[in-house]
């Protein structure tokens, strides 16, 4: 082997312990969990569980609100991220202002749901402050905004908790942008949606469905957020199948691997495609800069 292709697989040798942990854990994990999923009785296919799973009236509702949590959570928290990141992206040349930013990913989820539920519970810091002030007559009066059917002190945790985490896959992005373009748009009369269509976006675009990606599927399989501010039905897919595989019977076990084995399918699908579609957005992107 040439020295070039040694030189070029040298960052792969890096990691390589790293990775051999993760699939190890991660690869024995999903194994297990599809070995017991396809565990059947005699005389029934090896897809039973499965076909029960999407049978099953908890596990639809489940899926819908999972996916209403993380879909909202992670376009909301990429929408405000790219808008903080553009505006300040001069501000973050100074190391104070990074740090700002990014504090909040110190914050462990569980810590962070828990200070949503301090301030946004019935009882909490902002009902008590609305009562104190006279804008309400009673506590009780306060919008029921944790423990709610719609999950919006689950949403509200994690844009608060993922916005730094855009930011910081943001700023590389903006930071490389040669902003003499945007300066060119602003002279011949474009607006602040001009530049971003036709300066930002092409740069901005794959790295934010990068960015949708690893979040949308971080919040479907997040277990402590909805576990605390959740409610008991509908449940949110990471609680039900911790419900399902340490309930007493056991009867439930093999749909909650089923389950788990289901996700896991759907996205690695999606961040197949979801990767393919950005690197050839790239690649197409810098070929037409080339031609330029």
């Amino acid at each position: 082997m040439s020295s070039s292709k040694l030189t070029s697989l040298k960052p792969y040798f890096y990691l390589l312990p790293s990775l051999l942990v993760v699939f190890f854990f991660v690869g024995y994990g999903l194994y297990s969990a599809a070995k017991s999923s396809v565990a059947v009785e005699e005389g029934q296919p090896f897809y039973y569980h499965y076909q029960q799973l999407f049978q099953e009236g908890v596990f639809l509702n489940a899926l819908a609100v999972s996916i209403w949590v993380a879909f909202i959570s992670t376009a909301v928290s990429l929408v405000i991220g790219i808008w903080m990141t553009r505006h300040l992206v001069r501000l973050f040349k100074q190391d104070h202002w990074k740090f700002i930013a990014w504090f909040p990913m110190l914050i462990p989820h569980f810590v962070a749901a828990y200070i949503v539920f301090l301030l946004f519970a019935p009882s909490g810091w902002f009902s008590s402050v609305a009562f104190q002030s006279g804008w309400l007559e009673n506590m009780s009066q306060f919008p029921l905004l944790v423990n709610d059917p719609y999950y919006i002190g689950v949403i509200l945790t994690y844009i608060w908790k993922e916005i730094p985490f855009v930011i910081l896959m943001l700023l590389p992005v903006y930071q490389e942008m040669d902003m003499r373009y945007e300066d060119v748009s602003r002279t011949l009369g474009g607006n602040g949606w001009t530049v971003f269509k036709t300066v930002e976006f092409p740069w901005v675009w794959p790295v934010s469905l990068e960015v949708f990606l690893i979040l949308f599927v971080f919040v479907l399989g997040a277990f402590e957020v909805p576990a605390l501010l959740g409610v008991t039905y509908p449940k949110m897919i990471p609680v039900l199948a911790y419900d399902w595989f340490y309930q007493a019977a056991w009867v439930n076990r093999p749909l909650a691997h089923a389950m788990m084995v289901f996700l896991s399918a759907v996205s690695l699908a999606a961040a197949f495609f979801i990767l393919t579609f950005a690197q050839r957005w790239r690649s197409r992107w810098a070929m037409r800069r080339e031609e330029a």
